[in-house]
């Protein structure tokens, strides 16, 4: 399989045709080889999956097929935190030594000591491999402008500007700056692309009309790319943000610690292709850790196939996904997921689990809202109760009581439970976030 793609494999509609349209089988033999390489280079070279691996009773000569993955332990959040911590800089699950590594990103840990995640050369070039497909598959052609708004600092996003310019396309690297700022960039530039958080990206085109720039009209953006939230995926937040910017919303999924982007969908915007030449994928049950059915929902474990810095094995993600392995109708055969939310901002309402996506998706199909809402779970006599506040759009007529009626049905006729409350504020009552929103306010 080559590293990186060539004009032979590019076509009109595909980054790399020859890895993007392998046939299932196929795609799943080059899995197997890989991984078989890939836990035999873990074992030999990472101190920590030698001691893991012979604690559990395993060894790379254990697996013969994709399904004997099972055998192995997992590893989460925390186990790559601990072995930071007592194997500095970059803990023992490292496989390689750090003269090979030529960069790191970092995410924040519960002590505020950032959790490392190293490259070498070739795992840096097929990741901004990786983010060129993905800019590709979401419609990015060398004729772009790419406004690249995300943080530079350590951050695993930002070098991924860098698969924008391999793909051809004149990058503009704003970084994190001041909407005003890059409301300037926006008008005076005139990209055609951008990217950001899906609650970013609605309120920057709030913000524009406040300055009196209609972003559908004054702007040149016409593709969002979204990630760090599940609003993507879900269908009323998607229209309001396009419909407010006249542009196409793209979803990806990326985790600090393994690429920028994973995940990303295509033409066709039913889920995400992850990329399962790099990546093998596991949606198990959060509790039992046994395999979910395809379209149930699960955790998402994440074992990479090629990367060598860091070799990561079931790693746990904490992130609640659907799965379909069906081809898609763009004629990739990558499987999708769909981006539910995190096991962490899951809450149970009287054995009903909830997501602030589930409840995002009744807030934002209702017109006389604004669709910023916010949850307050309050524990009262041993039990959760559920409050929630949105926001009525200005101008609209309704009363206060018959819109909190309407959302409260709506959530009892979807999930079988409504808020124990609903408060109905005033537009611009509830903060805007300018980077991911904090949608649950858990005050048990």
């Amino acid at each position: 399989m080559p590293d990186t793609c060539t004009s032979t494999n590019r076509t009109d509609v595909f980054w790399d045709a020859s890895v993007e349209t392998l046939p299932r089988a196929e795609l799943e033999a080059l899995q197997l080889r890989l991984l078989k390489d890939h836990l035999d280079f873990a074992f030999r070279n990472s101190g920590y999956y030698r001691q893991s691996f012979a604690d559990n009773g395993v060894s790379p000569r254990d697996l013969d097929s994709l399904h004997d993955l099972d055998k192995f332990p997992f590893i989460n959040k925390q186990t790559l935190r601990e072995r930071q911590t007592a194997h500095p800089l970059l803990g023992d699950i490292t496989a390689v030594a750090e003269r090979e590594v030529v960069y790191v990103s970092a995410s924040s840990g519960s002590t505020g000591v950032p959790t490392l995640s190293p490259f070498t050369g070739k795992d840096f070039d097929d990741w901004q491999d990786l983010q060129a497909r993905l800019f590709y598959q979401a419609g990015m052609r060398d004729h772009d402008r790419y406004l690249h708004a995300l943080n530079f600092s350590l951050f695993v996003g930002g070098p991924d500007v860098i698969g924008a310019q391999r793909l051809g396309a004149l990058c503009i690297w704003a970084g994190t700056v001041p909407a005003e700022r890059l409301l300037f960039f926006a008008k005076e530039l005139q990209p055609t692309v951008t990217w950001t958080t899906p609650s970013y990206a609605w309120y920057l085109g709030e913000t524009a009309l406040t300055e009196g720039m209609d972003p559908a009209r004054d702007l040149a953006i016409r593709r969002i790319i979204v990630a760090g939230e599940p609003g993507g995926s879900i269908p009323e937040t998607r229209r309001a943000i396009e419909n407010l910017w006249n542009a196409e919303l793209y979803d990806f999924y990326g985790i600090s610690d393994i690429f920028g982007a994973c995940a990303g969908m295509c033409s066709e915007r039913e889920g995400l292709h992850i990329a399962e030449d790099h990546m093998l994928v596991e949606v198990l049950d959060p509790v039992s850790g046994k395999p979910c059915a395809h379209g149930e929902k699960g955790e998402l474990v994440l074992t990479t196939l090629q990367k060598r810095a860091r070799p990561m094995i079931r790693f746990r993600t904490g992130d609640i996904v659907t799965r379909d392995a069906a081809p898609c109708f763009c004629g990739r055969t990558h499987a999708r997921i769909w981006i539910h939310g995190r096991t962490d901002d899951m809450f149970i309402i009287n054995g009903v689990n909830l997501f602030p996506s589930d409840v995002e998706v009744a807030v934002r199909s209702i017109p006389e809202a604004t669709g910023e809402y916010r949850i307050i779970l309050t524990r009262e006599q041993h039990l959760t109760r559920f409050h929630l506040e949105i926001e009525q759009r200005k101008g609209t007529a309704t009363s206060n009581q018959a819109l909190a009626e309407q959302v409260r049905l709506l959530l009892r006729n979807r999930h079988g439970i409504a808020p124990h409350t609903v408060k109905v504020l005033d537009d611009g009552a509830l903060p805007r976030a300018v980077h991911k929103a904090k949608r649950v306010l858990d005050n048990r």
